[in-house]
């Protein structure tokens, strides 16, 4: 659903979560999972994703799945425990296929150091599978959207382009090295990304998915009553993302999502003008399994980009967070 339709259709239910002085984290602010205090120590991480395949390989698709609906557990800075599986599948899908699936979810879980517990599945015409996924954290270390403080460096953990790469290779319009290069990045898990964020002192963040750049980093933006700014220049763009945007390879969501920062923002969204068309659509594109949006204070944002690259990944620092609520994207 696009943003605004989702925050209307939950509207009713946020006062139910207001009596459960527990629930650290539910509806009553847009964030990416459910938070709720065991003990002193440990609060209880609850998310669930799922989706229809956006690649033909069956295992990889069911290991991407399974590593977008991990980050968001990530996302509040938590560690996976253990997941149930959600699938649905046609009557007539061979067994082999399903259980490739399964077996490629599987094996991410594994990866992040947790466990499929069990599951539920459904028949249905089109093929969904995803994940509810149970972790763990820290109740004083919680990463949320609300987190962003003024002055605070902006950090990208992934580069853009997966939906405008999975798009065009529907069409058959994405070369083999072009999709692959998506590929790696959508399998890639945000566990190092949640660690650097909690051993900088982050307290805002998200990850990029459906809502795209701007619509994750605009709930941000309202939850924490302050404002980013963006340097174009900056954003990591996997490699062939740029060719096919400029030839019109967008996903459904990429509209509705602009749509959505524009009402909600206004004249409070502000583009550059000298920035080309396709990128500007880049921004408000959907992502899948995309990375973490992080803010760090700036006496520890410099050891950021070191602390990945010793565990052997990449990292963006692609702008700053001021203090006017609005979002500003330069050249």
């Amino acid at each position: 659903m696009a943003p605004g339709d989702l925050q209307e259709v939950l509207e009713a239910l946020k006062p139910l979560g207001r009596a459960q002085p527990d629930l650290l984290v539910g509806l009553g602010a847009a964030d990416d999972a459910a938070v709720y205090r065991i003990t002193a120590d440990v609060a209880i991480v609850a998310t669930v994703d799922f989706f229809p395949p956006v690649v033909d390989d069956p295992w990889t698709w069911g290991a991407i799945s399974a590593t977008n609906s991990m980050s968001d557990v990530f996302a509040m800075g938590g560690e996976v425990l253990f997941a149930l599986a959600v699938a649905g599948f046609p009557r007539d899908m061979s067994k082999a296929i399903i259980a490739e699936v399964f077996r490629g979810g599987s094996d991410k879980v594994a990866e992040a150091g947790g466990v499929i517990a069990g599951g539920h599945t459904v028949v249905d015409a089109e093929p969904k599978y995803g994940l509810c996924v149970t972790g763990r954290v820290h109740p004083d270390r919680i990463l949320i959207k609300g987190g962003l403080r003024s002055g605070d460096r902006l950090f990208l953990s992934k580069p853009l382009g997966t939906g405008v790469i999975t798009t065009a290779a529907k069409d058959n319009a994405a070369s083999l090295a072009v999709l692959q290069g998506a590929v790696a990045s959508m399998l890639r898990l945000n566990r190092v990304a949640a660690e650097v964020a909690r051993e900088a002192g982050a307290r805002g963040a998200t990850d990029i998915t459906g809502f795209g750049l701007l619509g994750h980093a605009g709930e941000m933006v309202r939850a924490s009553a302050v404002g980013i700014a963006i340097s174009a220049s900056r954003l990591p763009l996997l490699p062939g993302t740029r060719e096919l945007a400029e030839a019109g390879h967008w996903s459904g969501g990429m509209k509705r999502n602009r749509r959505h920062v524009d009402t909600v923002f206004g004249e409070g969204l502000r583009i550059d003008p000298s920035i080309p068309a396709p990128l500007v659509s880049l921004l408000t594109e959907s992502e899948t399994s995309g990375g973490l949006l992080f803010s760090v204070a700036p006496a520890r944002a410099r050891g950021v980009m070191d602390a990945f690259r010793r565990r052997g990944e990449q990292c963006w620092e692609i702008g700053e967070v001021v203090s006017e609520p609005v979002i500003r994207v330069t050249a």
